[in-house]
């Protein structure tokens, strides 16, 4: 009977193993053709740039990601994928990790569910697509994780040297490995065999590694102002209570999948009862993923709501992960075959997204959406247009970029990591300001020659679009005529592109023009005889034309110059001569037009020559 089930437990171990092997080789060339054509994300644009400025630390993150971003396009040249190979080789060795943990502490056939697990989780699974510093953080995590199971049982020199090594790798990552040292140290201060381990001086020595790792950040810190600290604890933060947490919760529990999300809470659940049957390591695996996953869920409900952050309780979801595949032998056989399809699906859904991202007519359908992906969109349009732009004008025309985002992509679709910048609330938002500074990137608009100036119109919200127009004016002089407009996604993400003669030129601010479409209102359903109203306005020298537009073909000529004394009224700052007289209106018969799905747009045409179409905005026509 004893051979028997030593035998049973080996068909089981192989036919984990075989299925893990599989999953894992089939996401990692899906992983792999997904990376080759997705567009550059922002934050992976100003990561490359770093790493063309190599430094110990920077103003948004130490070195690491930096410098994996640098190694990846020194090795495989000026290619996103070759960018994102290091993290992807990194998080290709993460489940293995996984798998190999878990064996150690609840056998081969619950490791290599645990590494299956990891494969197909979607959070952890998508990881590595961008090369972003929680890949290496992660890494550093599973180390530190391994590490400190292994030293429960017994404090010897492997486990402290893979515990420095996860620490320094850690340190040199993010601001946030701060949190998974103190919920580790945490962690052991709980578990009595924990507590003996933190009296072992050599745990203290690879501690003394890991804290000299931070030097490199806590240099850069003290050199300028804390400026890197502030922007990371407080200047991003509002540290104040938003009910915008609970849907922090609820995505959350989609993206680890609703049932993988409640095994992993079973698990932190049983290791805070304890009791028999219930390990050290099992106590330290869920104390430290469940402290930590508890703790970004509360800091949800005070912290950053703006910018992309559901990765943040990864670390956490990781040494939970780990005793999954033990705790699902007390589920029925149908809710464990749940868990892992909604699990796979998930997976193939996240990626799904990625690819959608990636193909511009998918792309397209997002737009005039509140999930329009604009930071991976219009960036190889916008270079396109630059190219040939630049073509057109004095060789030594410098560029000249509006904020860091248009720097730092068309710094790596031109092979120019030194694009002069404007000053943005964007560079000071994302903290990446100082570091512009830093290198002499951030200027005031003073030229001694020829410059491109490329505006993201859309980076800035409508309410203040004007306002940031004039600034520019302030800072560069009036703004001639676009030499070209790049609408991407009938408009959604939007660039202008000025030519600036050398040296600033004095006189009233003239800007792109302004526009809005009262009715039909965006998605309306028409049929029939259609009225379509508005307003538009060009500052500095006033608009003479508006044409309506479908699916970016002339429509209709509109009668413009109509009364609108609301629109000067709002824009109190608008200096367009025509005010108030800035309404337009037109009539056309939808009964003519095809039915289904169109763009509705506006062709400005200013007193200047300039000619402007307007971001488009989408209207049903007929059933």
């Amino acid at each position: 009977m004893h051979g028997e089930t030593m035998r049973s437990d080996a068909q089981s171990a192989r036919r984990a193993q075989r299925t893990f092997v599989w999953l894992w080789a089939l996401a990692t060339v899906a992983k792999i053709l997904v990376a080759a054509r997705l567009p550059l994300f922002v934050d992976e644009a100003f990561y490359w740039q770093e790493g063309r400025h190599l430094a110990a630390a920077y103003s948004d993150l130490p070195g690491l990601t930096a410098w994996l971003a640098r190694l990846g396009t020194s090795l495989g040249g000026e290619h996103v994928l070759a960018l994102r190979a290091p993290f992807l080789m990194l998080t290709a060795l993460l489940p293995w990790l996984v798998a190999h943990i878990g064996a150690r502490w609840f056998g081969e056939t619950a490791g290599w569910r645990a590494g299956s697990l990891a494969v197909l989780m979607p959070l952890s699974g998508t990881l590595g697509l961008l090369a972003l510093p929680d890949v290496p953080m992660l890494f550093a995590t599973v180390l530190c994780l391994d590490a400190g199971a292994r030293l429960l049982r017994g404090v010897d020199a492997t486990s402290a040297a893979e515990l420095a090594l996860g620490l320094v790798i850690g340190a040199l990552s993010h601001y946030r490995f701060i949190g998974v040292i103190g919920i580790g140290f945490v962690a052991l201060l709980l578990i009595p065999e924990g507590r003996r381990v933190l009296r072992d001086p050599r745990i203290w020595i690879a501690l003394a590694m890991g804290i000299a790792a931070w030097a490199p950040l806590i240099s850069w810190n003290l050199e300028n102002a804390d400026a890197g600290l502030r922007f990371q604890l407080v200047d991003r933060h509002p540290w104040s209570f938003q009910w915008g947490g609970l849907w922090f919760l609820l995505v959350q529990a989609l993206l680890v999948t609703p049932l993988l999300f409640l095994a992993l809470m079973q698990v932190f659940w049983r290791s805070l009862r304890g009791g028999e049957g219930v390990s050290p390591q099992w106590r330290y695996f869920g104390l430290l993923g469940g402290v930590s996953t508890v703790g970004y869920f509360l800091l949800g409900f005070f912290a950053d709501a703006e910018r992309v952050s559901f990765h943040w309780p990864l670390p956490g979801y990781l040494p939970l992960l780990i005793g999954v595949p033990a705790l699902l032998c007390a589920w029925p056989a149908l809710w464990r075959r749940l868990l892992w399809l909604s699990a796979g699906l998930g997976l193939l859904v996240l990626l799904g997204y990625y690819v959608a991202v990636s193909v511009p007519a998918w792309r397209a359908q997002w737009a005039a959406s509140k999930f329009y992906p604009y930071n991976f969109a219009g960036w190889n349009e916008l270079a396109d247009a630059v190219r040939e732009e630049r073509a057109k004008l004095p060789p030594d025309t410098r560029l000249l970029a509006d904020n860091f985002k248009v720097g730092a992509e068309l710094g790596f679709a031109l092979g120019d990591p030194d694009i002069a910048v404007l000053d943005h609330p964007l560079n000071r938002k994302h903290g990446r300001a100082p570091q512009l500074r830093l290198w002499g990137l951030e200027s005031g608009g003073s030229r001694s020659a020829p410059a491109l100036l490329v505006v993201g119109s859309s980076d800035v919200q409508y309410k203040h679009l004007l306002q940031r127009y004039h600034w520019l004016c302030d800072a560069v002089g009036p703004l001639p005529a676009p030499s070209r407009v790049v609408n991407v996604d009938h408009g959604s993400q939007r660039f202008l592109l000025f030519a600036l003669p050398a040296g600033k030129v004095s006189g009233p601010c003239t800007a792109p023009a302004m526009a809005w479409i009262d009715t039909p209102v965006s998605g309306a359903r028409i049929e029939g005889a259609v009225g379509i109203k508005g307003w538009a306005f060009k500052d500095g020298v006033g608009l003479n034309r508006v044409e309506i537009l479908l699916d970016g073909r002339p429509l209709a000529a509109a009668r413009y110059g109509l009364p609108a004394p609301g629109v000067a009224t709002y824009w109190k700052i608008s200096n367009d001569p025509n005010h108030p007289s800035v309404g337009f209106e037109a009539r056309v018969d939808a009964s003519t037009l095809p039915v289904g799905t169109h763009w509705l747009g506006l062709r400005l045409r200013g007193r200047d020559g300039s000619v402007e179409d307007w971001p488009e905005q989408p209207v049903r026509i007929g059933d």
